[in-house]
């Protein structure tokens, strides 16, 4: 059974081209990318050891062979951080039985208090899980008609993984799943993910777990959305941490000056209040 860090590890060497690192081409293989030996080599380790750890038969490499790792697969500063993280989490599942649960979806007070400060902008507190907790009465104007806010208990991974409209909404669909899945693996706790995963890989199928498995690291551009009333929006997206409950707070900024008379046009057409959801 593979981990979480070897799958990352294989994806990488299989998405470099030998070429690019100075390798000759040694013709058609069965496998794309960079060879298991070519790898052990830059990263000054064994073949065996890095097949142990790819194929999850060694979940604890030292810090020195992530680091090894990193730098024979030419990782950029996110991807590092990916991969020191996976390491962690690898390593800690070997350590204790993980039992699904989910997460607290409560939001602090003085949390709100912030939300609240931000109307009429274009706001929301969610979780790495992709559950939205709160939100200003904008986002619901952006996001009215696409069925994101329907359920109870709304979830981004939910919506963009089984709700056909999520992809008429998301014009660079692709882009956003690769930023959701990726954010699964920041998730609370080990337990709070494989809650999710458990109750989505079912219903989401392969398009979901291939994801998820690829670790791709997201470059997180201008979010374009299709509103229902017709307009296409251009959002810049501005994250802060809360750590201590592990949530963030996300603000959406026009990109542009059409996105920004779109949404001015929207609020004047209905005025909101802020909803938390609990």
């Amino acid at each position: 059974m593979g981990t979480p860090l070897g799958d990352f590890i294989r994806a990488k060497r299989d998405s470099i081209q030998p070429q690019s690192l100075g390798l000759p081409d040694r013709g058609r293989r069965r496998s794309p990318g960079l060879r298991r030996q070519d790898l052990a080599s830059w990263a000054d380790i064994s073949v065996e050891y890095l097949t142990r750890i790819e194929q999850g038969r060694d979940r604890n490499p030292s810090p020195t062979v992530v680091n090894a790792l990193a730098d024979a697969l030419r990782l950029d500063h996110s991807e590092r951080n990916h991969l020191r993280y996976l390491a962690k989490i690898t390593g800690d599942e070997c350590a204790v039985h993980i039992r699904p649960v989910p997460p607290s979806r409560r939001v602090r007070p003085t949390v709100l208090d912030t939300l609240r400060l931000l109307e009429p902008g274009i706001a929301i507190v969610a979780n790495r899980l992709g559950d939205v907790l709160a939100h200003t009465s904008s986002f619901r104007l952006v996001t009215g008609g696409t069925g994101l806010l329907d359920p109870a208990h709304p979830n981004l991974n939910r919506y963009v993984f089984t709700d056909p409209r999520a992809r008429a909404f998301f014009v660079d669909w692709d882009d956003v799943a690769d930023e959701q899945t990726f954010d699964l693996w920041q998730a609370p706790s080990l337990e709070n993910l494989e809650w999710l995963t458990g109750e989505l890989s079912p219903i989401a199928g392969s398009e979901f777990t291939h994801r998820l498995k690829r670790h791709v690291v997201p470059r997180r551009g201008i979010l374009r959305l299709n509103h229902p009333a017709g307009h296409q929006l251009r959002l810049r997206r501005e994250t802060l941490e809360l750590p201590a409950e592990a949530q963030q707070l996300v603000v959406f900024l026009p990109a542009d000056d059409q996105t920004a008379e779109v949404v001015d046009q929207l609020q004047r057409q209905s005025h909101g209040r802020l909803r938390s959801i609990s």
